[in-house]
């Protein structure tokens, strides 16, 4: 879907690109947008994550680990924000603060 259209568009750039297409309400993980990205690991897409500025349009909060859960952020109130971001849009946590692909999942089956 989005390989084809920025082979020549900087790594961060297609990564943006991606994670502005989750649609509210839903989540990817980061080894999901780095597969449809190419070329690319789940870290990268962290730390991508993490260089955004706090007044971005890329909804950085939709993206998640693997395991459903919001990584921690090594300062600041970052994890707090993500989670308040995506209760906001409908998206919900069990006890162990984990969601439901099933339920949340971007391109869910």
């Amino acid at each position: 879907m989005f390989k084809d259209s920025f082979q020549n568009v900087p790594l961060y750039q297609r990564i943006y690109t991606v994670v502005r297409h989750i649609p509210p309400g839903q989540v990817a993980t980061y080894g999901q947008v780095a597969r449809i990205v190419g070329r690319c690991t789940a870290r990268v897409v962290g730390y991508a994550m993490a260089v955004l500025p706090c007044d971005t349009d890329v909804p950085w909060h939709r993206v998640i680990n693997g395991q459903g859960r919001i990584s921690l952020r090594t300062s600041g109130n970052g994890s707090t924000e993500e989670r308040r971001l995506l209760e906001t849009e409908g998206v919900c946590f069990n006890h162990q603060g984990r969601v439901d692909f099933n339920e949340v999942g971007w391109f869910r089956q």
